[in-house]
């Protein structure tokens, strides 16, 4: 998890702030499951795909509570998005994750799971992927974080935390099973010096 602790005046370095700990994480994910279960009358129709990387992990956990709740057993693999992307030919390859698709997507409800709600652009890509993969009754999204700052006309139905954050601040995930620790944290710019160019 890059990022230092809070900077003290007149630091040029990173402020870095935890927002949800791992037990802020627990009670969302449990909050999510159980929206997603009313919103669906039940979870037998339901298929959760996570968004690599870190949302594969968390889609695991809110299809393992859902099946807990509902007493179905409920799919969920991964939804690589890479090849969909709109930046590829903007930034270098990025290596291609895996794609588990666990059941037939037609006249499903597929969930989407992801760490962070930006841009809307990683989900823009995931309808595209999806739409090669099946015709889903329906699809949906469940986001650990929402932080605003949308480019395209995508909302999440399902978010553990609203987040307002500014462009000129990250958000950053970590989750046990991928990382050490459950953690959002927001880290902040490099402040900027006398005589430095911001």
């Amino acid at each position: 998890m890059s990022g230092s602790g809070p900077s003290g005046p007149g630091s040029t370095g990173t402020a870095s702030t935890v927002v949800l700990d791992a037990a802020d994480i627990s009670r969302a994910l449990t909050r999510i499951t159980h929206e997603i279960i009313e919103k669906n009358r039940g979870a037998s129709q339901v298929v959760v795909l996570g968004i690599p990387t870190r949302g594969v992990e968390l889609g695991r956990r809110v299809a393992e509570r859902m099946s807990e709740v509902d007493g179905h057993p409920v799919p969920y693999g991964s939804l690589d998005i890479t090849m969909y992307r709109d930046d590829l030919r903007l930034k270098p390859a990025r290596a291609l994750e895996r794609t588990d698709i666990p059941v037939d997507l037609d006249d499903r409800i597929v969930v989407l799971v992801d760490d962070v709600l930006f841009s809307g652009r990683t989900i823009r890509a995931a309808l595209d992927a999806l739409n090669d993969l099946g015709r889903p009754r329906a699809v949906q999204l469940a986001v650990l974080v929402d932080r605003g700052h949308r480019q395209l006309p995508i909302r999440a139905d399902f978010v553990g935390k609203n987040l307002p954050t500014s462009l000129a601040e990250q958000v950053k995930v970590t989750v046990s099973g991928h990382d050490e620790r459950d953690e959002v944290r927001i880290v902040s710019a490099p402040k900027v010096g006398p005589g430095e160019i911001a």
